[in-house]
C-alpha cells in the first residue's frame, strides 16, 4: 500500500511541476487550492502533439483528473507523506529528470543540425560502408564432404539447385527458399565462403565443396552488382539523431570538465 501511495503522490507532483504560474487563470479550486487554466492548456498541448483533438470533453476529463490528483496530494500532505524520505527522494529525482529534459530540448532547439552536416555525414559515413560489390548467392549446406559431393554429382546430372537445397540443406532458413541468401557483402559471410563466392562468375556453381565451421557448402552465384546503400532521405532522420547525440555528448563532456567536483 505504501508503494502505491508513493506512486500516486509522485505522479501528482510531476503533474504540478509541469504547470505554469497559478495566477494565470483559475479553472476551479479544491479546498481553497487553485488549479490554473495553464495546467489544462499544458496537457492539451502534449496530447495534441500526439494527434488528439482539443475538445470540451477532453478538457473536462483533464480538469477532473487534476481535481482528483489535487485531492490525493492534499490527503498525502495531511499524513505528512511529503516529508517521508523516500517520497522526497522521488520528488527530487522527478525534478532532476524534468530539468535535464528541458535543458536538452532547449539546447537542441537552439542548435539544430544543419542539412549540410547531415549530407556530409551521409557521404562520408553511410555511403562509405557500401563501397565495393554485393553478391546474390545461393548455397546448400550439409554435414559431410561425401554428402556435398553427391549433391554436386546430382547437379551435373541436371537436377535443379533450388530443389536440392529445399530437400538437402541443413540451413533450413535459406533451404526453404531454394538456398537463396539474398544480396549481401562478402564481409557478411565467413572467410571460406566469401573467398569461394567472389571467384565465381554469374550463374556458376563451385566445383568442389567449400568447408567452413558450419559444414560443407555448395555455392551458386546468381548475380553481382556495385554495392548500393540507402538513399539519403531514407536515413536522414537517423543521421539527425546521431549528430544530435554527438553534440550532446560533447556538450556534457565540456560541462563536466568545467564543473568543480570535490
Amino acid at each position: 500500500m505504501q508503494k502505491k501511495r508513493l506512486a500516486l503522490i509522485l505522479s501528482a507532483v510531476m503533474l504540478s511541476a509541469a504547470a505554469f504560474a497559478a495566477d494565470a487563470g483559475k479553472v476551479t479550486t479544491v479546498n481553497g487550492v487553485a488549479i490554473p487554466e495553464t495546467k489544462i492548456d499544458f496537457f492539451v498541448k502534449q496530447l495534441a502533439a500526439r494527434g488528439q483533438q482539443d475538445t470540451p470533453d477532453l478538457r473536462a476529463k483533464l480538469r477532473e483528473d487534476l481535481i482528483r490528483n489535487e485531492i490525493v496530494v492534499q490527503e498525502a500532505m495531511k499524513k505528512g507523506l511529503d516529508k517521508d524520505a523516500e517520497v522526497t527522494s522521488q520528488i527530487e529525482m522527478a525534478r532532476t529528470q524534468i530539468l535535464f529534459g528541458a535543458f536538452i530540448n532547449d539546447f537542441l532547439k537552439s542548435n539544430p543540425v544543419s542539412e549540410a552536416a547531415m549530407k556530409s555525414f551521409y557521404d562520408t559515413q553511410v555511403k562509405a560502408q557500401f563501397s565495393g560489390k554485393e553478391y546474390h548467392a545461393r548455397h546448400i549446406l550439409v554435414a559431410t564432404e561425401a554428402e556435398a559431393k553427391t549433391i554436386l554429382a546430382d547437379l551435373k546430372k541436371g537436377k535443379k539447385f533450388d530443389d536440392l537445397a529445399k530437400a538437402k540443406s541443413t540451413d533450413k532458413g535459406s533451404g526453404a527458399n531454394g538456398g537463396d541468401l539474398g544480396w549481401s557483402s562478402p564481409a557478411d559471410y565467413v572467410k571460406e565462403f566469401s573467398d569461394a563466392m567472389v571467384k565465381l562468375s554469374k550463374g556458376k556453381i563451385t566445383d568442389a565443396p567449400v568447408k567452413s565451421q558450419f559444414g560443407f557448402h555448395i555455392i551458386k552465384l546468381e548475380d553481382m552488382r556495385d554495392a548500393k546503400g540507402p538513399a539519403y532521405e531514407e536515413v536522414k532522420a537517423e543521421i539527425q539523431k546521431e549528430l544530435q547525440n554527438q553534440m550532446l555528448q560533447k556538450l556534457i563532456t565540456d560541462l563536466r570538465s568545467k564543473a568543480k567536483v570535490e
